[in-house]
């Protein structure tokens, strides 16, 4: 190790103290970047574009705890990041990119200098980096790799290197030479070019109450939620009257139909409802000091509302009809035991919670697109519902995309626009005592699921494990869930946004998909059961003498099942049938091996154990483990395990007409001609089998 003395810290040999740090960036209406000169904080909030997702920290540009030099190197780094075609970096021979980094990005880098320095400290390395020698940068990234995972021992390398690439850009000389030398960051952190999805999946006993308890909130309680907030927005705006207050009260009080509304025991409180004053003086429209208990009248009129409690005339909360729900205990009762004001605020906010998880559940969007979704957003796309939303990841240009949605999926979408206090921003602050956009996503989903678990003694709603969900959990676990289905790859990709990211988006859409262990018996028992029930409606449909499909398929179907009846016939006739109606013959159904897989186009009945004649598989390899068939090869019209079921010849007789009306336009080329002939070919000996 070297020992070069640190040179005095003058100005920049590059950039003026007043120059503002964003001059690549597009700037915010009426912004106002900081400059160069300042030594302490970069802020960027108000100065460039912000996602909502992300909070007000993570494009502040921090240059605390540096020594002067440090400090001077950080913010020349900084400078260049944010500004690679700045006329000082191109004339030093620095040529880079011309799109800058992403302010967050430049951030987290500089933060990287911290740890990078204090280490030297501690080594006693010297304070000017070019007399460390590479050992010592070397033993740095070793001492990360033992504290922090090897995708942010990526970051530091980076920042290393970055210190010699730029080093002409840099007042202090930047690094003289690379410690890792014709190696790639990525290979000096053992970090893969696509590394492996750490993302774990939501297990099954989290997500189904979790999704079941969201669709409770946005089908059942938000019906009562806005109704209450209508209702106390209209209380509120009541003039509250001084002179005739007594009066007010007198007539109110007369009226057998006026009920008191409680509210929940405070922890200084003995058990049980109590009235809820400030609410009630609403109702009439008197002030809170008008029961007040330091005057005469005040306690008189206490202890009349007393006597109406005593009575039974009292509803909790804001409404009095709440939806009611069966309990964990067996009883049924209204959803919230004291909806008033301040419970009310608190169930906005669960609501929007609500809406936020279920999007995420099933959309599988990005955080940060959920919260640029905006109060605009739901339209058709390709003749499909869907939301509109910026794209930010790995994408500068932040385009406008479209994932598609189920009708449920937008209903959410359009229930927390309602509840949003933002101008534009669907998933925004809610009620009056907050605004803006900011709320941390993590942070809700928690707060909703510990909500629930709290109060489900009197919401009736399902227990949730306790355990980790962030957003990103969602969009892998759909992901999972979709695998079964064939072309789900693509599709999953598409709504993923992997399609157009890089070269290898397909091995990250994968990854995605891939089973979970947590998972694996519940599907298993979940597909063997929904198969059931289909096969349980073929044979009933074979029974009551309905056609169930064409092809020899179809009659060695037909022949199992007319089996099955025979069978049941000779245990009903020796008595040993426990029944006597058709539950003997579905319980020979379900102990019958009967090997079909539905579809939509047909059915196929290739056995496993003995796939011969099985179009599918000639000629072709199957992947190692694979056992079935390969449904990208499948041939409806031609395999003799192909069943094609009545409910499929709409499609099929659809897709010849398609076919037909495209051949009858002269203007196809020849080649698009042949492949549509033979495609044509292929769907009429299908429909041919049905005799169509």
């Amino acid at each position: 190790m070297t020992t070069t003395a640190s040179p005095a810290v003058g100005p920049s040999a590059f950039y003026r103290d007043d120059e503002a740090v964003i001059q690549s960036h597009p700037l915010l209406p009426g912004a106002t970047p900081p400059r160069f000169g300042g030594t302490d904080c970069w802020d960027l909030n108000g100065v460039v574009h912000k996602a909502p997702s992300h909070a007000s920290a993570a494009i502040r540009v921090l240059f605390h705890d540096l020594t002067p030099a440090w400090n001077l190197m950080a913010r020349e780094l900084a400078m260049l990041w944010l500004n690679p075609r700045h006329p000082a970096i191109l004339a030093a021979g620095v040529h880079l990119r011309a799109d800058p980094l992403a302010v967050m990005t430049v951030t987290q880098r500089i933060g990287h200098l911290r740890p990078l320095a204090a280490f030297g400290a501690e080594r006693g390395l010297p304070p000017d980096l070019r007399g460390w020698n590479p050992e010592d940068f070397k033993a740095y990234i070793a001492h990360r790799q033992t504290i922090t995972e090897p995708g942010s021992v990526t970051n530091h390398v980076q920042l290393i290197k970055a210190l010699h690439q730029f080093r002409a850009a840099l007042t202090c000389g930047g690094l003289p030479h690379d410690p890792w030398p014709g190696i790639s960051t990525n290979a000096v952190a053992n970090q893969p070019i696509v590394p492996e999805l750490r993302t774990p999946v939501i297990p099954p006993e989290t997500w189904f109450p979790l999704i079941r308890n969201c669709w409770t909130y946005i089908d059942v309680f938000a019906p009562d939620i806005l109704r209450a907030a209508a209702h106390w927005d209209e209380l509120r705006s009541r003039p509250l009257t001084g002179p005739d207050a007594a009066r007010r009260f007198d007539t109110w009080l007369a009226d057998t139909a006026n009920t008191i509304p409680t509210r929940r025991a405070r922890p200084s409180e003995t058990p049980g409802p109590k009235i809820n004053i400030s609410l009630l003086a609403r109702i009439i429209g008197v002030r809170p000091d008008f029961f007040q208990n330091s005057t005469p009248h005040g306690r008189w009129r206490r202890k009349a509302l007393e006597r109406l409690v005593v009575n039974g005339r009292t509803h909790p909360g804001l409404l009095p009809d709440l939806a009611e729900v069966s309990r964990p205990d067996g009883s049924r009762g209204p959803w919230h035991d004291s909806l008033g004001p301040t419970e009310l605020q608190v169930e906005q906010v669960m609501l929007r919670n609500a809406c936020f998880v279920f999007t995420a559940a099933l959309s599988m969007m990005r955080e940060c697109e959920l919260r640029t979704i905006t109060k605009d957003a739901l339209v058709e796309h390709y003749g499909s519902p869907a939301v509109k939303s910026t794209k930010q990841k790995l994408d500068p240009g932040l385009p406008i995309k479209h994932w598609w949605i189920t009708p449920p999926v937008a209903r959410a979408i359009e229930l927390a626009g309602r509840l949003s206090q933002h101008d534009k921003l669907v998933f925004a602050s809610v009620g009056d005592r907050w605004a803006g956009d900011s709320f941390a996503s993590i942070a809700a989903i928690d707060d909703f699921i510990n909500h629930i678990n709290r109060w489900r003694h009197a919401s009736g709603l399902e227990e949730i494990p306790d355990g980790k969900v962030t957003p990103h959990m969602f969009r892998r676990t759909m992901a999972m869930l979709t695998r079964d289905f064939p072309g789900s790859e693509i599709a999953v990709g598409m709504q993923l946004k992997h399609v157009t990211t890089r070269a290898l988006a397909n091995r990250v859409t994968g990854s995605y998909m891939d089973n979970d262990p947590s998972w694996a018996r519940h599907l298993d028992t979940a597909i063997a059961d929904r198969r059931f029930d289909r096969l349980t409606e073929l044979f009933n449909a074979d029974t009551a003498g309905q056609h169930i499909g064409y092809g020899p398929g179809a009659d060695r179907i037909r022949e199992a099942f007319a089996a099955v009846r025979d069978q049941a016939e000779r245990l009903r006739a020796t008595g040993q049938a426990q029944r006597g109606d058709i539950r003997v013959e579905h319980d020979l159904l379900r102990r019958t091996r009967i090997s079909i897989r539905f579809g939509k186009l047909n059915h196929c009945t290739m056995n496993d154990n003995d796939p011969t004649g099985a179009k599918c598989i000639e000629d072709a390899i199957s992947p190692d483990g694979h056992r079935g068939p390969l449904l990208d090869r499948c041939q409806p019209g031609r395999c003799p395990n192909s069943v094609v079921a009545p409910e499929h010849i709409p499609i099929w007789t659809a897709e010849r007409s398609a076919l037909g009306r495209i051949l009858a336009d002269g203007k196809i080329a020849a080649n698009h001609r042949r492949r549509i002939e033979s495609e044509l070919q292929e769907v009429d000996r299908v429909l041919k089998r049905s005799n169509q």
